[in-house]
């Protein structure tokens, strides 16, 4: 595989990493009726 295809898959995955775990904290933040809360912040940090 070359060096490029790697660092593609690379950006990519810590692209929906951060996008998941970010996501989930400005939606328990913006939005506190949601229910999201620590603990769904924190899951959403561990499964992605």
């Amino acid at each position: 595989m070359s060096l490029m295809k790697r660092a593609f898959a690379e950006l990519i995955g810590t692209f929906w990493l951060v996008l998941g775990g970010c996501g989930s904290a400005v939606l328990a933040a913006g939005i506190p009726d949601l229910g999201l809360g620590y603990l769904g912040v924190s899951l959403a940090f561990g499964l992605t």
